[in-house]
């Protein structure tokens, strides 16, 4: 598997002089919207604009076939209590692989950037060399996140074979973690000289200066800040035990809830809660940066998790993150480097205890914020994605001029 110097593994030369790149850029989200994959979609665009000569995008591709899919797997959850993973649907694919066809045709490029998109390039004819990027592999996200537990056995096995051609189809894939790179690589034998573990940034138009950042210090009060949609997944019971045990432990400690709402039996003067902040708003997208300005942990004891872009986010303000080893997660935060990652066992004493000890500790803190934004800088910004991206397009663009296509 390839990847940067950083990471230690093979990186991907060119060595002929770099030209300007024509990109078509393929995305499950509107690529003009901040919310769409928690806005890694935008971001992803802004950084192959820099990177590339031209990137052309459109609109996400909508069909009938899918819109279908959902209101089918809704009645079967409701009714008899199956899923159906209606975006990994064969009929689906046929007719987005045919409407991403239809955009291409006529038009000169270089390479598709296929972002978190398997649906439009599964069945996609077509001789760009495709670079398809993925948190996860359908293998891993089946019985781990809920949107794909307890499906239809047909379900799975058409969405097996439809992400299974979507990497036959692809020239190239790009993981945010080995976690997922080697699932591709081991349930789905795609060759390993074909994938790639490139993290991803933040996503925030303000990141604040260096040197506001290295002048951090522990607060007063000890702000926890909980950011995430889904408080059950993402471990909010946790969260709110943990704020609890520093408050025994004698620690003055505030939680801050952004993106989820508690049970209503879940709450505390020293707890405050805003339950949605849209980035597509400056007002909103500043109240979220000033969240991570005055937080002194990012806490998120998350359950199930690829690689969350809040701890890109949270590491650019020079936030420690404190958070659960599943997924992708330990790829991401590395102990004593940019945060600390606790078993999945661990409930909100253990939490607790790891917090105050660094809390505590001004000098133990205050090195573990500069370390936190340096990997950040180095490892987990848009700007460091999209030379290592450039530099794949690159390659499949002068050696694969034609992928191969898929039998329907």
């Amino acid at each position: 598997m390839a990847s940067g110097k950083k990471e230690g593994r093979k990186v991907v030369h060119v060595h002929e002089e770099k030209r300007g790149l024509r990109i078509a850029f393929l995305a499950s989200g509107n690529p003009k919207d901040k919310r769409a994959q928690s806005g890694s979609i935008y971001y992803m665009a802004q950084a192959l604009e820099k990177h590339c000569e031209h990137v052309q995008y459109w609109e996400p591709i909508t069909s009938i076939e899918k819109e279908l899919g959902r209101i089918v797997d809704g009645i079967s959850r409701r009714v008899l209590k199956k899923r159906i993973a209606y975006d990994h649907l064969l009929p689906v694919a046929k007719k987005h692989g045919k409407r991403a066809a239809q955009r291409l045709d006529g038009r000169s490029f270089d390479a598709i950037v296929a972002a978190m998109n398997i649906v439009d390039i599964a069945l996609l004819e077509t001789d760009i060399p495709i670079a398809l990027v993925l948190d996860a592999t359908f293998a891993l996200q089946r019985d781990y996140y809920p949107q794909f537990t307890n499906l239809w056995q047909w379900s799975a096995n058409q969405a097996n074979n439809v992400e299974q051609m979507a990497y036959r189809n692809a020239a190239a894939l790009l993981y945010s973690s080995s976690w997922a790179a080697r699932s591709a690589v081991e349930a789905y034998s795609v060759d390993p000289e074909r994938v790639h573990i490139i993290f991803f940034g933040a996503n925030l138009d303000t990141i604040p200066p260096k040197e506001t950042v290295l002048a951090k210090k522990p607060s007063e009060r000890c702000r926890l800040l909980f950011m995430g949609v889904g408080w059950q997944r993402k471990g909010g019971a946790i969260a709110f035990e943990t704020r609890q045990k520093l408050e025994e432990m004698g620690i003055n400690a505030e939680l801050i809830i952004c993106g989820s709402t508690p049970p209503r039996q879940l709450s505390h003067k020293r707890m405050v809660v805003i339950p949605f902040l849209n980035k597509n708003d400056d007002r909103q997208s500043k109240e979220l940066e000033n969240l991570y300005l005055t937080s002194d942990f990012l806490l998120l004891p998350t359950r199930a998790e690829c690689t969350p872009i809040v701890f890109n986010e949270a590491n650019a303000f020079g936030v420690p993150v404190i958070t659960t080893n599943t997924g992708g997660v330990l790829d991401v935060i590395r102990n004593g480097e940019n945060g600390y990652v606790l078993p999945y066992s661990a409930g909100g004493a253990e939490y607790a205890r790891l917090i105050a000890e660094i809390y505590r500790d001004e000098q133990r803190y205050i090195a573990l914020v500069a370390s936190s934004r340096a990997a950040y800088e180095s490892r987990m910004n848009w700007d460091v994605w999209g030379s290592a991206v450039e530099q794949v397009l690159q390659h499949i663009a002068a050696t694969t001029p034609h992928p191969g296509r898929n039998a329907t």
